[in-house]
C-alpha cells in the first residue's frame, strides 16, 4: 500500500485515502485496476469501494466500475465539514469556559511552535504590531507580516540585523551585534494591538527548549510594547548623540509618529 495520505487526517481510513487516491489518477477503474494501483488486496478493495460509495466518496457508473467525487467537490465538503465542527466545537467551549478575572502568562517550546503561534497573532492583528526580530525569523514572519501591513495593520519593526525595508516605521536596531552575544540568542518580541505578547529568547544550542512567553496579560503586554517603542529611542540617541549625526527625514518622521504614539 502506497504511505499514509493526508485524507486520514480528514476521517479517510488508510484503506479508503488509498482507494480514494488510485481512483483519482485513473477512472473509471474496476476493483482490480485499484488493487494494483492502491496496494490493496483484491480481497478487500470491494469493501473499500463500498465504504467509498456509502459515504459519497465513489460512483459506480456502471457494473464493476467506479468513478471518484471530484477532488474539487472533496475539498467544499471537507471545507464546510470543518467549518460546522469548528462551529460546535466553539458553542460547546463556550458554554463551559470558566471567565477569570486575569490573564495567565504561558510557556511555549520549540522553533516550530513558536512561529506557528507567531504567525497566529500576526494573521488576527487589527490595529497594529510592535515586532522586534532577528533576520532569521524575521524572514520566517515576513510574508505574513507583509499580508498584515497590506491589509492596514500599522507595523513598527526594529530589525536585529539587515533585513529589507518593507515597512514605514522601521529602524535596524544601533547594537544587534553585541546583543546577540549578551543575550546568548535570537529574541523575539511581537506585541499586537495592546492585546497579546510573544516574547523570549531563542538560546544559542537550546532552541527547542528554549522559554518562549504568550499572554494576554494586559500589564505584561503593555510593558513589553512601551520596551519596544524605548528601543526606537534608543535607535535615535544613538543617531543624534553617539554618532553626531542629524536624524533624516524618514527618521524625524519615524520619531514624531513613535512619540505620539503611546
Amino acid at each position: 500500500m502506497n504511505a499514509p495520505s493526508k485524507l486520514t487526517e480528514f476521517g479517510f481510513s488508510q484503506y479508503e485515502a488509498a482507494c480514494y487516491l488510485a481512483l483519482v489518477g485513473t477512472h473509471p477503474s474496476n476493483g482490480s485496476q485499484l488493487s494494483k494501483l492502491s496496494g490493496i488486496a483484491r480481497s478487500r478493495i470491494y469493501d473499500v469501494l463500498r465504504s467509498l460509495a456509502k459515504k459519497g466518496l465513489a460512483f459506480e457508473i456502471e457494473t464493476g466500475r467506479y468513478v471518484p467525487l471530484p477532488p474539487g467537490e472533496l475539498k467544499k465538503r471537507l471545507r464546510s465539514q470543518f467549518e460546522a465542527n469548528l462551529l460546535s466545537l466553539e458553542e460547546e467551549l463556550d458554554a463551559i469556559s470558566q471567565e477569570s478575572d486575569y490573564e495567565y502568562i504561558l510557556t511555549l517550546h520549540g522553533m516550530a511552535t513558536v512561529i506557528q503561534k507567531a504567525r497566529e497573532i500576526i494573521d488576527s492583528a487589527k490595529n497594529e504590531l510592535y515586532v522586534r526580530l532577528f533576520p532569521r525569523t524575521g524572514k520566517l514572519l515576513e510574508k505574513h507580516l507583509l499580508q498584515a501591513s497590506g491589509r492596514g495593520v500599522g507595523v513598527r519593526y526594529i530589525s536585529m540585523g539587515d533585513e529589507p525595508m518593507h515597512f514605514n516605521i522601521q529602524i535596524v536596531h544601533p547594537n544587534h551585534e553585541g546583543l546577540l552575544t549578551k543575550i546568548g540568542g535570537e529574541s523575539i518580541d511581537i506585541i499586537a494591538d495592546k492585546s497579546e505578547a510573544l516574547v523570549g529568547i531563542f538560546e544559542h544550542g537550546r532552541e527547542e527548549t528554549s522559554r518562549i512567553i504568550w499572554t494576554r496579560n494586559p500589564g505584561f503586554v503593555i510593558a513589553n510594547r512601551d520596551s519596544l517603542r524605548h528601543d526606537f529611542y534608543h535607535y535615535f540617541l544613538n543617531r543624534t548623540y553617539d554618532l553626531k549625526q542629524d536624524l533624516n527625514d524618514r527618521e524625524k518622521t519615524i520619531y514624531e509618529f513613535i512619540k505620539a504614539d503611546e
